[in-house]
């Protein structure tokens, strides 16, 4: 299968964007955005956890693309502060759409500072149906703006978070359980960190659950 998962380079904002992309053979198969975390820390579309979850959404027979933000890798521009990160990530998703104008669902997920973005993201296109957010970070970043949240979807992160207090997570999920018409799940890994060290295995049966789940409904 690893054969199929082809580098492309796609238009953005800031000039190119490296890209790993796994086509489908189903015409009406859903596709899926995944996103790196911070680029200034390290933080790139190769990370273990973005690349388990893209094998996740590929195994579920998605079409699924992540993404080097600018200035990352092979990708032209500089960090931005996620404003052009953002736009990154919309044209990610532009070109995505444009490979599978027939998918039956599309899905945003991000890791870490990728996950900001994706919920960011998920505000402005009503066409995304679910998103996965993993070990977001409500104590570093303002999530005030998914008031309302506009579908349901997944939070993930661990128990032993050395970046997160968990009652920044519990606050999170106390706004968004109090809306109606969406479900957020929110689910904790016990044993995990931040990068979900050792954890990647549980983190990937959730996902798997998840997304078998969530894609069954269309």
């Amino acid at each position: 299968m690893d054969n199929k998962i082809v580098e492309v380079f796609i238009p953005g904002p800031a000039g190119r964007m490296e890209a790993k992309y796994y086509k489908s053979e189903k015409i009406t198969s859903p596709i899926a955005l995944v996103l790196q975390p911070h680029p200034q820390y390290g933080g790139t579309m190769n990370n273990k956890v973005v690349v388990d979850t893209f094998h996740t959404f590929m195994e579920n027979g998605f079409s699924v693309c992540r993404v080097n933000f600018r200035g990352v890798g092979k990708s032209d521009g500089e960090f931005d502060n996620g404003q052009g990160e953002l736009a990154d990530a919309a044209a990610a998703l532009d070109w995505l759409e444009r490979e599978n104008f027939d998918n039956s669902q599309c899905w945003v997920s991000g890791f870490s500072f990728g996950s900001l973005i994706a919920m960011q993201l998920l505000m402005r296109r009503p066409e995304i149906n679910r998103f996965i957010a993993i070990s977001p970070q409500p104590n570093v970043y303002d999530f005030s703006f998914l008031s309302p949240c506009p579908t349901s979807g997944l939070m993930i992160y661990g128990k032993k978070d050395e970046l997160v207090p968990l009652e920044h997570i519990t606050d999170l999920d106390k706004r968004l359980s109090a809306q109606k018409g969406i479900k957020v799940d929110f689910q904790a890994i016990n044993d995990a960190n931040h990068f979900f060290t050792k954890t990647e295995d549980v983190l990937v049966k959730c996902l798997d659950k998840y997304i078998k789940k969530e894609s069954a409904l269309f």
